[in-house]
């Protein structure tokens, strides 16, 4: 009875807590509560395997504390070859049964339950381990746990301890988004979840280098292939269509703005600009875009350090409020000089100096202190400023690589015009010049776009972003083969 009564305190300790935590957090990761778990030492492998089909609880790793082996880890040893897969019976096996059937996996499955049992703590008859959980799945966990008499008790988080990231599930453009940020790294749990930033910006980036409307297309025609094509080629790559769509809109639309379909063959007017013609234009638009993707970096920056740190962080930081305002201050200096605005250039002037004061003294605390830390600081504060404008600069690769694929698209385009204006056999040279032109156009120009946004995305954008990485969340979990009813 008492067992029950703390079962139902325990699932409404989880409900309260779930309550004040799961609150609409926008970008935030998953929150995540630090909770034990504790269960009669005789119902071990039964909660073990309530865990285990959730798979919704990190248990701390387990400190082994001399114990004795396990019978199953003992036999372990002599099950010959490579073991398959691990996975745990429904109900205790007879050990000695499994080697005789051949069930290595059984076994090794049982050998990781007493693994986990060992490092748990045990006292007065009761096992105890610690872990994480994500809020709004504590309810189903406690609720798992009473069948087993169990209990999943949330606790105070531990000063100093970083909880295990878990992205949201979101939306299938979140999904398709996703591996950029996780190729990156793990998000911190502080920070927000930059996923959507980052993959528009991507979608930006690769368009305007990849700037062309036949090109754009078919791109945009792969995307329905990739989600509903063939079932082993979707499941590999299906979740990425609405990534793929999005970079042949992006690429479609800039063709558009330029001129450019399958080359500059006269089909669609120019509505901006045309590459070859206006390069310096091509080259400020580049540049500006990047100047308005690192301020929108800033700014993710910021609340991040916001959130790690406080506002002291957040204000001396120079990827947080310093960080900003020396770039904006450096960005209207540049822009008052360049429109001759004085006004404009003396305030930006104002700002960035005063930013500057906030980055050193920041740079300097993070040193130590003492004539060493002065040094230091001096030397970091010379490569931020150094660092800020070649970031800016570097985004003068997007015109570059958009004047190139122009480029190609035009020679491809006059061998065509030039052959087609023959007769006989050149006509049949003219179309596949231009076919095979464009295939090898349209691959080049998609794998060196494809790297260079990506070389922007993480070494401008995520480098203010960020500055540490988090651990993801690993969540407990077994695959248990139930017992035939």
């Amino acid at each position: 009875m008492r067992r029950r009564e703390r079962s139902r305190r325990g699932t409404a300790g989880a409900e309260r807590t779930r309550s004040r935590t799961t609150r609409p957090a926008g970008a935030r990761p998953v929150p995540m509560v630090r909770v034990a778990v504790a269960v009669p030492a005789g119902r071990t492998r039964d909660a073990l395997l309530a865990l285990a089909r959730s798979g919704a609880v990190e248990l701390d790793e387990p400190v082994l504390n001399g114990s004795p082996e396990g019978p199953a880890t003992k036999a372990l040893r002599s099950v010959p070859g490579p073991v398959a897969e691990p996975c745990v019976a429904s109900t205790p096996p007879d050990v000695g049964a499994l080697l005789a059937a051949h069930r290595g996996d059984l076994v090794a499955g049982e050998a990781r339950l007493e693994r986990v049992a060992s490092g748990s703590v045990e006292q007065h008859g009761v096992r105890v381990w610690a872990g994480w959980c994500p809020a709004d799945r504590q309810a189903d966990v406690a609720s798992a746990l009473s069948a087993a008499d169990g209990s999943l008790v949330p606790l105070r988080r531990p000063p100093g301890s970083d909880p295990p990231t878990l992205l949201r599930a979101g939306t299938p453009l979140r999904e398709s988004f996703a591996p950029l940020v996780r190729t990156y790294g793990t998000v911190p749990y502080a920070d927000l979840d930059p996923t959507l930033f980052s993959g528009l910006a991507y979608v930006l980036m690769f368009g305007m280098m990849f700037a062309d409307a036949g090109h754009g297309l078919i791109l945009l025609l792969a995307a329905p292939l990739l989600r509903f094509g063939p079932r082993r080629f979707r499941e590999r790559l299906g979740r990425m269509w609405p990534f793929v769509a999005g970079a042949g809109l992006a690429s479609a639309a800039s063709g558009v703005a330029f001129g450019e379909f399958f080359g500059p063959t006269g089909v669609l007017p120019v509505r901006w600009l045309s590459p070859l013609d206006e390069p310096v234009r091509l080259l400020a638009a580049g540049i500006g875009l990047g100047a308005a993707l690192l301020a929108v970096a800033y700014l993710v920056g910021t609340v991040n350090r916001w959130r790690e740190g406080g506002v002291r962080l957040a204000l001396y930081a120079p990827t947080g409020i310093a960080g900003a305002a020396l770039y904006l201050g450096l960005l209207a200096l540049a822009a008052g000089l360049y429109l001759g605005r004085w006004s404009v250039a003396g305030t930006g002037a104002g700002v960035a100096a005063v930013a500057l004061g906030l980055c050193a003294v920041g740079l300097y605390a993070a040193s130590g202190g003492g004539g060493a830390g002065v040094a230091q600081a001096a030397v970091q504060l010379f490569d931020l400023v150094l660092r800020m404008g070649a970031n800016v600069v570097s985004f003068a690769r997007l015109a570059a690589f958009g004047l190139t694929h122009a480029a190609l698209g035009a020679l491809v385009w006059s061998a065509t015009t030039a052959l087609w204006h023959r007769a006989g056999a050149a006509l049949l040279a003219a179309v596949l010049v231009f076919v095979l032109g464009n295939a090898l156009t349209f691959g080049l120009e998609a794998l060196v776009a494809g790297i260079q946004a990506l070389r922007l995305e993480y070494y401008e954008l995520f480098s203010r972003v960020f500055e540490g990485e988090g651990r993801p969340f690993r969540p407990w979990t077994l695959p248990v083969e139930e017992a035939p009813q």
